[in-house]
């Protein structure tokens, strides 16, 4: 194909012309851009979908919009069973799964599909965000790319990587950020090498971003209050009201997503999940789409805009009112973020993350100024830092939460508060929730990248990689000489596994059990195998078990040989030595 010419005489041309480092740098400057394209399409066509249901539809106008959540619901079924004909996955997880065993390759339908599925769930009031189908298309854009000019599994990561920090870097416009989130969320190995890719694909992100949206800010704040050391203990037990709202937040995804997996119909969840929204939109209008718009209210003073039109409008004239109407958002945001999820729309967790940051450091701010006692805390900075708080416990990234806010604000004036409440949300939540929203199944089937170096090196390692099936079986009933005939002469391995007519293994026969018979011919017809043989001291089960189990098991056993077991019947056996050099050749791949 004239494509494939095409690519075969550029790599070749490359591989004259170009170093390897620089074109790495080329890529990423090339996967920036198309990361921010990606981000302002799916801005674009959210915002779209949102004014033209604000403008046309007179479902908008009335309390009948709150069904609007369960058509979209219902249009992403559609499309996902007639068009796309795959489930809705959970963009970061996918990411992060492709970059632990699958060398960094994802799907071509992830480049397009999230940019039409999500658009749909939020522009119809899903309470969900658009960051995470943002990073999973712009991971699948650069994953392909890479793939399509033959790039190494290392260095399609650290692009993979680039699409990550160029897709939040281009929504907010905090390229610091988007590094920072790449390294601490992806795990990915930080050095000078991969520092400087980062970099320029964030950069390149959001002049993508300036060059198509201008240079209005997301969040339109000026820091006006400054920080005093008076302030300290407030910013402490916003750090503590962080931090619980990050184990609920947390508690009540796992709850909801346990609760709708108990019904087996996609359309029973989809219903069951349109009206619970549509209800909880009835009483709180701010929880329709992403939330971007109840922030800044916030930021500008005005609760009453950022409440919208409730029920309770006749009661807002009491503060406290006020105050129980915002903790109800930061609250709820959860509960509609995880049903719209788990419902089968598609969507991500950072942006809910930030609104239910939001409200709950208006409402601590709030309720400190309120309380009689003559304090006086900034509001519009409460705000600001409950969000990194909120990010900082239920992301796990700190660094990112704190880079982010600071970039927002456009200097650094909050960053003594911001390093005070994110550390104690993120001890509090780290002692009591191991792993996030997106790592915790990952972690259990020991698929998780991580930044302690050991651990990712054995996560990147395939068992399928250490498994020897150069073994010479026997079946129990073997005389003693034929297995010396058909199994010790014609093996140079010391352990033989013993299976049945099933080829189901029933036990090994190490060359030290029959060293002093093996040579005592009047025992060759009159002793069977079974008479050998012993049990191992432990298995590796091929579908169960991950690295780190392997690992533990050698560990534990003190064997140097463990037989593998797939669908209960023999398959092989993975030697330490095996194991130990496998290790020690992706530790090199992986540090190189």
């Amino acid at each position: 194909m004239p494509i494939n010419r095409f690519i075969k005489r550029f790599l070749l041309w490359r591989y004259k012309r170009v170093s390897q480092k620089n074109f790495v740098f080329i890529l990423s400057l090339i996967i920036g851009l198309l990361s921010g394209l990606v981000s302002v399409f799916i801005k674009n066509i959210t915002f779209g979908i949102q004014s033209l249901l604000g403008k046309s539809s007179v479902l908008f106008q009335n309390p009948w919009y709150v069904v609007l959540p369960l058509i979209g619901l219902i249009l992403v079924h559609i499309f996902t069973k007639f068009i796309s004909k795959k489930p809705i996955e959970h963009a970061l997880p996918n990411v992060m799964f492709a970059l632990s065993k699958k060398n960094g390759l994802i799907e071509k339908g992830n480049m397009l599909w999230p940019l039409i599925t999500a658009p749909i769930t939020v522009g119809f009031g899903g309470s969900v965000g658009l960051l995470g189908p943002a990073i999973a298309s712009a991971s699948a854009v650069s994953s392909n790319f890479s793939k399509l000019l033959h790039i190494d599994k290392k260095t399609r990561s650290l692009l993979i990587g680039c699409a990550a920090a160029g897709a939040l870097a281009s929504i907010f416009k905090s390229p610091i950020a988007g590094i920072i989130f790449a390294i601490e969320v992806f795990g990915l190995n930080l050095t000078f090498a991969s520092l400087l890719p980062l970099l320029i694909a964030s950069v390149s992100s959001v002049l993508t971003s300036y060059f198509f949206l201008g240079d209005e800010l997301l969040f339109k704040f000026f820091n006006t209050d400054k920080f005093t050391l008076n302030d300290t203990i407030f910013y402490v037990v916003l750090g503590l009201g962080t931090g619980i709202a990050s184990i609920y937040f947390s508690k009540i995804f796992f709850a909801i997503t346990g609760f709708f997996e108990r019904f087996k119909s996609r359309l029973t969840k989809l219903f069951i999940g349109g009206i619970a929204i549509g209800a909880m939109l009835y009483l709180i209008p701010p929880l329709y789409g992403e939330g971007f718009s109840f922030i800044n209210d916030l930021l500008s003073a005005n609760h009453q805009a950022a409440l919208g039109k409730t029920p309770f409008d006749s009661y807002t004239d009491n503060i406290w009112v006020v105050i129980g109407l915002l903790g109800g958002v930061g609250i709820f945001k959860a509960i509609a973020m995880t049903t719209t999820l788990a419902a089968g729309g598609s969507g991500g967790i950072i942006i809910p993350t930030l609104v239910m940051g939001s409200a709950f450091g208006n409402v601590i701010a709030k309720v400190i100024n309120n309380l009689g006692l003559n304090f006086q805390v900034s509001e519009a900075n409460f705000t600001l830092v409950g969000m990194a708080g909120l990010m900082a416990g239920v992301l796990h990234a700190p660094l990112t939460a704190i880079f982010l806010i600071a970039e927002i604000t456009g200097g650094y004036g909050l960053f003594v508060p911001l390093m005070i409440t994110v550390s104690m949300s993120f001890i509090i939540t780290k002692n009591v929730i191991e792993h996030t929203i997106y790592t915790k199944d990952l972690a259990e089937r020991g698929e998780l990248l991580s930044m302690d170096k050991d651990q990712s090196v054995i996560t990147l390692m395939s068992l399928d990689s250490v498994i020897e099936t150069n073994f010479v079986p026997l079946h129990p009933d073997m005389s003693l000489g034929s297995m010396i005939i058909e199994g010790v002469a014609r093996s140079n391995r010391n352990i033989f596994p013993v299976v049945d007519n099933e080829e189901h293994l029933v036990g090994v026969v190490l060359l030290d059990n029959i060293r002093d018979v093996m040579f005592d011919q009047s025992l060759y017809e009159t002793t069977r195998v079974q008479m050998y043989m012993t049990l191992p001291p432990a298995f590796i089960d091929y579908y169960k078990d991950n690295m780190h189990t392997v690992m533990q098991k050698f560990q534990d056993s003190g064997a140097w040989n463990l037989p593998v077991i797939k669908e209960e019947r023999y398959l092989g056996f993975v030697s330490k030595s095996k194991l130990l050099t496998a290790y020690r050749e992706e530790l090199i791949n992986f540090t190189s």
